[in-house]
């Protein structure tokens, strides 16, 4: 039954809960975090983490893609970044992050995105990532909005890419405007592409069980809000309550097996993730896996070099994120940035308290004090509000 509370006169609201507000309760047994597996398999493709970087330029070089996956993830590279725009991609991105180091303010880093931003994609260079990326061996995954998914996702497909990410801050299964286009159509796109399709982002049940429908081997909940960074919920009035919205898409993906007749549909948590207690908790509310983008931005082999920011930051009209600076412990605006590398994020060893390190390492440990050896299994693990 849901918490609806009145907030006036005739108009209701659904109370809801972020990731901060609940914790995990160890009621079983204890196990050996020796004994726990973070085995993740999405359609034909095994992962020894559950972990999916995000898109962001950031992020997501060809060469970040490829240490994620042999790391034991899955990297996400964006075909519209500007790894598809620019061939000195490297050097305008390290403009960004110069600008954000050195301007002392929020906009300047933020309109040199969207002056990069506006080179037309040359396909010969999204083609060229593509193949370094699939030549290197990890799966290879990419992501298109749904507004360039008709024109990109053949192409992309032809180049090699085993899994398509159709990811916006919130898609639907159809579009409906006016216009002598047509609008997309998820179904007919991922029952017309012949490779594993994910989707999202997405926010509540509904929305939910109509992507599972379209045939989507999974969804993305949420738009990877993060304090400081994202700034959907002050542009546009939507803010994500991760846990709910995790634990509403979970339900969708029962009722649908139910209706399909077994079929299972992965949800990938993006938002909220700051640590590796936060990464416990998204799966404990059902999560399959779960897409980071900040928590990676402080390896030494992210684009950025400790400087982060969302994919919709670079929007021509409406940026909805902010380029910052995502270290406290080492020097982002030194040359040679000594961040510690994408390895010892994901596996430590660390001396990191605070569950930024060994993000593997401290999952395991939380399934292991709650008794549980499988991520599935984990995801009935009792939870309390605080």
């Amino acid at each position: 039954m849901r918490d609806v509370v009145e907030i006036g006169i005739g108009r209701e609201a659904v109370r809801t809960y972020e990731l901060e507000d609940i914790s995990l309760v160890p009621s079983r047994p204890l196990c050996s975090h020796r004994e726990v597996s973070l085995d993740w398999k999405m359609d034909a493709y095994q992962f020894d983490l559950p972990f999916v970087a995000d898109g962001s330029d950031a992020l997501a070089s060809p060469d970040f893609v490829i240490e994620m996956g042999k790391n034991g993830g899955l990297g996400v590279f964006n075909a519209e970044g500007l790894w598809s725009r620019w061939e000195n991609a490297e050097e305008k991105i390290a403009e960004v992050r110069k600008a954000a180091l050195e301007s002392g303010d929020v906009v300047t880093p933020v309109t040199l995105l969207q002056e990069l931003s506006r080179e037309p994609i040359k396909k010969e260079l999204l083609t060229a990532a593509v193949k370094k990326i699939h030549d290197s061996g990890v799966v290879t995954a990419v992501r298109v909005s749904p507004q360039h998914a008709r024109e990109l996702g053949p192409l992309l497909v032809e180049a090699g890419i085993d899994i398509l990410f159709v990811q916006g801050t919130m898609v639907s299964a159809q579009y409906v405007w006016e216009g002598e286009e047509l609008p997309l159509d998820i179904k007919e796109l991922v029952r017309g592409t012949d490779i594993p399709v994910v989707v999202g982002g997405c926010v509540n049940y509904h929305t939910a069980m109509h992507l599972m429908r379209t045939g989507a081997a999974g969804i993305v909940v949420g738009y990877g809000a993060t304090e400081g960074i994202t700034t959907t919920g002050e542009v546009l009035g939507i803010n994500v309550a991760m846990a709910t919205a995790i634990a509403d898409a979970a339900a969708a993906r029962r009722d649908y097996m139910e209706e399909s007749g077994g079929r299972y549909v992965h949800v990938i948590a993006n938002g909220d993730l700051n640590s590796s207690g936060d990464i416990a908790k998204a799966i404990a509310c059902g999560a399959d896996a779960v897409m980071a983008g900040p928590l990676l931005a402080q390896a030494q082999e992210a684009a950025g070099k400790g400087v982060y920011w969302p994919i919709v930051a670079g929007h021509p009209a409406n940026p909805r994120g902010a380029v910052v600076p995502v270290m406290t412990e080492y020097e982002a605006d030194d040359e040679d940035y000594d961040g510690p590398t994408l390895e010892v994020i994901l596996h430590g060893p660390s001396s990191e308290p605070f569950g930024t390190c060994d993000l593997a390492g401290g999952l395991r440990r939380s399934m292991a004090k709650c008794g549980y050896t499988s991520l599935k299994a984990f995801q009935r693990v009792e939870l309390t509000v605080h």
